[in-house]
């Protein structure tokens, strides 16, 4: 699977909001295959691309939207998931990562056609960002052991929206082929 990126969506976050401790217990079971698929693809040379929100910073300073999310809730999921110096990083200011950022510039650049999209809330930024991937005509993966939402049956439910409507793959990390 030649031009490919993956995108880790809001995983640098404070989950100081309604059922963010929950969502923070759910971001420790995806954290591990977010990871190994990190590892996979860099060793394929592929680029990671962190997506963000920007928590009324609007900066896209790493270290500083790090130092304010980090908190009980996050600080094991920040300490392991934590952008790489090679790694790209953009700040967003609403659900979709493609909404007013420079990532479809990016992705052209890149010559990039295939997107796995990881991260957080499955049911809101993730579904938000893989229709607009889909309407951009990238192919599209959603392993669903790399996103997670508040509730585990809106998590299903976007992920049969992203399978059947927007033609992703949502077959586990592990399963996915780069060769």
């Amino acid at each position: 699977m030649k031009n490919t990126a993956l995108l880790i969506i809001d995983m640098i976050n404070d989950f100081q909001f309604s059922h963010g401790p929950i969502l923070a217990q759910k971001c420790e079971t995806i954290t591990n295959p977010i990871l190994q698929l990190k590892k996979k693809m860099k060793s394929f040379g592929y680029p990671i691309i962190y997506v963000n929100d920007h928590y009324q910073l609007w900066r896209s300073d790493i270290d500083q939207l790090i130092t304010h999310c980090t908190n009980k809730y996050s600080e094991n999921i920040i300490h392991k998931i934590a952008p790489s110096s090679d790694d790209y990083i953009f700040i967003k200011p609403h659900y979709s990562a493609f909404y007013e950022t420079p990532l479809n510039s990016l992705l052209g650049y890149l010559k990039i056609e295939n997107l796995i999209l990881t991260g957080v809330a499955g049911n809101i930024c993730i579904l938000f960002t893989a229709n607009d991937a889909h309407m951009r005509n990238y192919k599209l993966y959603v392993p669903q052991d790399c996103i997670a939402s508040n509730n585990d049956q809106d998590n299903i439910h976007a992920l049969k929206i992203m399978e059947t409507i927007l033609k992703a793959n949502i077959t586990s990390s592990s399963k996915i082929k780069f060769n």
